[in-house]
C-alpha cells in the first residue's frame, strides 16, 4: 500500500457536480467567474441539483419549496433557549439544530429517491433560518419569520436583523452564497459522503459535514482572518505584524489552497465586493490592510489568497458577528453538500480506506498481575 497523508492527490470518485482542473473551479461545466458575475444563488442550487440551469417555471417552483418550507419548528428554537449562549460558537448550534430536525422529519429513514429531494429542499430552506434564529436568541431578541416575497440572500438578511435589506448588501450575499456553494471534494463534502454512503440519512450527513467545515483549517478559517485583522488595528500596523509572523513561520489565515497553485479563482470576486463594500461604510481601511497583508504574504511566500481572506471584510462590512461567517460558509455550501449526497445515493459504494499500521509488532496477553 501507498501512503498519502491527508489524501492529497488521491482520485477517490467520480462526480458530475463541479470540478478544479488548472486552477479553473466550474459547476457542472459553467466557470465561476461566469456563474458569480450572472447567476443568483436559487439559479446555483437548481444547477447542482439537477446538473442543469433552470428554465423560469423551473426557477419560480424551486424558490415556491422553499419558501414554503423556511421557517422552524418551534422546538427548534426553544432548544436554542436552553443553550449556555455565551459559551456556544453558531457552528456548534447549527450542528446540533440540523441533527434536531431530523427528529420532526416524519421522512427522515425514508431513503426512496423522491423524499431525500423532499429532504434536501426542507434542509436548504431552514439553514439561513437556524442562522438567524440562533443569531437573535443569543441576544435576547426573538426569532423572525421569513417573508415569503423575498430572494433566499434577502430573507436570510431580514431574519436576521428585522429590516428589509439593501440592494448592496442582498448583492454581497448572493455573490457570496454562489461562490462558496461547491468545491468538488473538499472535507466537510467528502465527510458527508463518507456517513451517506454506510445509507446514513441525510441529517446525518450534513450534520457530519458542519462538524468539519467548523474547524479553522476549513470553513472556520474567515473568521480567523477577521480576528487576524482586528488584532492588527490599522494600516500601519500590517507591515510588523505580518512579518514577524513570517519570521516565526506562523501560519497566517486566508492564504494558499492544496487544490490551486495560482491561486483562489473565487477571491478576486469577493475583493471587489470588499473594496466596494468598505468605502461604502467608510471603513476603507479593513480593505486597504487586507491588500497590503496580501502584497506582503503573495510576495514573500507566493501563496495567493483564498476565497476566505476577503470574505471576512465583506461580512464584517455588512455588520454580520465574526462568529457567524462560517455559518453563512455553511448556509451556502449545503447546497453543494445535498448535491454530493444525492449523487453518492445514486451511485453508492461503501467508502472504506486502509490505513498502513505503525504499532508495535505481535504480543502476546500478560496478565494483569505479571506486568510491571
Amino acid at each position: 500500500m501507498t501512503v498519502t497523508r491527508g489524501l492529497e492527490g488521491v482520485v477517490a470518485t467520480t462526480s458530475s457536480i463541479s470540478s478544479i482542473i488548472d486552477d479553473t473551479l466550474t459547476y457542472v461545466g459553467y466557470n465561476i467567474d461566469d456563474l458569480a458575475e450572472n447567476a443568483s444563488f436559487e439559479e446555483i442550487i437548481y444547477l447542482l441539483w439537477h446538473l442543469k440551469l433552470p428554465n423560469v417555471e423551473e426557477l419560480a417552483e424551486l424558490k415556491k419549496q422553499l419558501s414554503e418550507n423556511a421557517e422552524l419548528p418551534q422546538e427548534v428554537i426553544n432548544h436554542f433557549k436552553t443553550y449556555p449562549i455565551q459559551k456556544v460558537h453558531p457552528m456548534a448550534a447549527l450542528r446540533s439544530a440540523v441533527s434536531l430536525l431530523g427528529l420532526y422529519d416524519d421522512e427522515a429513514d425514508i431513503m426512496e429517491e423522491d423524499a431525500n429531494y423532499r429532504k434536501a429542499i426542507r434542509l436548504q430552506a431552514k439553514m439561513p433560518s437556524i442562522v438567524a434564529a440562533f443569531a437573535r436568541v443569543r441576544k435576547g431578541l426573538e426569532p423572525i419569520a421569513p417573508k415569503k416575497d423575498l430572494s433566499f440572500a434577502a430573507n436570510f438578511l431580514y431574519m436576521l436583523t428585522g429590516n428589509d435589506p439593501e440592494p448592496i448588501a442582498v448583492e454581497a450575499i448572493d455573490k457570496a452564497l454562489v461562490l462558496h456553494a461547491d468545491h468538488e471534494l473538499n472535507a466537510s463534502t467528502f465527510t458527508a459522503r463518507v456517513c451517506v454512503a454506510t445509507l446514513s440519512d441525510v441529517y446525518s450527513g450534513i450534520t457530519s459535514a458542519i462538524g468539519a467545515l467548523k474547524g479553522p483549517l476549513h470553513g472556520g478559517a474567515n473568521e480567523a482572518v477577521m480576528k487576524m485583522l482586528k488584532e492588527i488595528g490599522t494600516l500601519e500596523n500590517v507591515e510588523p505584524y505580518i512579518r514577524g509572523k513570517l519570521a516565526n513561520k506562523e501560519k497566517i489565515m486566508g492564504f494558499g489552497h492544496r487544490v490551486y497553485r495560482n491561486g483562489d479563482p473565487r477571491a478576486k470576486h469577493l475583493k471587489l465586493m470588499s473594496q466596494k463594500l468598505t468605502e461604502l461604510t467608510g471603513e476603507p481601511h479593513w480593505y486597504d490592510m487586507s491588500v497590503k497583508i496580501e502584497s506582503i504574504v503573495t510576495g514573500e511566500k507566493k501563496l495567493p489568497p483564498n476565497v476566505d481572506f476577503y470574505s471576512a471584510s465583506v461580512y464584517h462590512s455588512l455588520g454580520i458577528d465574526h462568529d457567524l461567517m462560517t455559518p453563512i460558509f455553511a448556509v451556502s455550501r449545503v447546497s453543494g453538500w445535498l448535491a454530493h449526497i444525492l449523487e453518492q445515493y445514486a451511485n453508492n459504494r461503501l467508502i472504506r480506506p486502509r490505513a498502513e499500521y505503525t504499532g508495535p509488532g505481535m504480543q502476546k496477553y500478560v496478565p494483569i498481575e505479571q506486568r510491571d
